[in-house]
């Protein structure tokens, strides 16, 4: 399953670091994070969706302690 969401990150390191541990949790197949556009979307497993987004968003905030995702 393949989502977007909008994700608020204030510098293109710490979007890099985070595109790079989401891609890091168990389930997710693909993860990329787009700086500019401030765009990050997640392909992982429809069954376990809901666990990789709040995974997601806990190592965006322990790289980025002001970075949000949100649904689109």
């Amino acid at each position: 399953m393949k989502k977007k969401f909008r994700c608020e990150v204030d510098c293109a390191n710490c979007a890099a670091k985070i595109e790079d541990a989401v891609r890091k949790i168990d389930g997710v197949q693909e993860a990329t994070l787009n700086f500019i556009a401030q765009k990050l979307t997640i392909v992982a497993d429809e069954e376990k969706f809901d666990e990789i987004l709040k995974a997601a968003v806990s190592v965006a905030r322990k790289i980025e302690p002001e970075a949000a995702i949100f649904a689109e």
